[in-house]
């Protein structure tokens, strides 16, 4: 390809959004053909994948997001639309609500806390601690919490995206070799631990898990950005 074409196309914003929905296809076309496998999770083959191609074409992160930050506008709305089935399956929500608080309060403790001191134990700065201390909440709001607590949201925004990832994989070996089999329990689980990827796939598994982590990943959202001003 001529060098000036290739530069032309790197640099365009459509080049990078069009190379963005093409990987996510590709990759979940892998997923669904080995659905036992919860290694082939689309998220995580679509993270190597663009990363490889940024390192090996030696595009820069930014030039990369500003093709692609549409999809990321895109969050907020389809975060909004998760309360679509929640209205559809309230009864269902009110039935486990002692549950659902309890489990809420002593996850997003248990998350806060013990990111925060870890991180004092191997002698981590403020900074990074601030940083890692929201990585089980959705990402828009996790980099906020992190900007306001004096951390760096790109950081934030990078184990974000391994916590969600680790849960979308882990959740269903772990789940199933725990023995829970409760699809209300198994979704709110990874849904607190795991935000949007976690719920992205307890959709793929089941509708009630699905619900039920969109749900834990709301709530999460405003207990942890409450909580982490506690402890920083």
């Amino acid at each position: 390809m001529d060098e000036g074409l290739w530069v032309y196309l790197a640099a365009s914003p459509l080049s990078w959004l069009s190379v963005t929905l093409f990987v996510w296809i590709i990759a979940l076309k892998i997923a669904r053909a080995l659905p036992a496998n919860p290694l082939v999770n689309p998220v995580l083959l679509s993270v190597v994948t663009i990363a490889c191609m940024l390192s090996v074409f030696h595009i820069r992160y930014q030039t990369y997001f500003a093709g692609a930050q549409f999809i990321h506008f895109l969050l907020g709305p389809a975060t909004v639309a998760l309360g679509i089935p929640l209205y559809e399956k309230l009864c269902l929500v009110r039935a486990n609500l002692i549950p659902m608080v309890v489990a809420l309060f002593a996850g997003s403790l248990t998350a806060v806390t013990s990111t925060i001191y870890l991180g004092r134990f191997f002698g981590f700065d403020q900074t990074v601690i601030a940083s890692l201390a929201p990585k089980s909440v959705t990402a828009a709001v996790a980099m906020a919490i992190s900007s306001g607590l004096h951390g760096d949201p790109a950081l934030t925004a990078a184990v974000v995206i391994m916590a969600g990832i680790t849960g979308a994989v882990v959740v269903t070996p772990l789940m199933n070799a725990m023995k829970i089999r409760d699809y209300s329990a198994r979704g709110f689980s990874v849904g607190l631990a795991s935000h949007g990827i976690g719920t992205a796939r307890a959709y793929s598994v089941d509708p009630v898990a699905g619900l039920f982590s969109g749900l834990a990943m709301g709530l999460n959202a405003l207990v942890t950005s409450l909580i982490v001003h506690l402890f920083l």
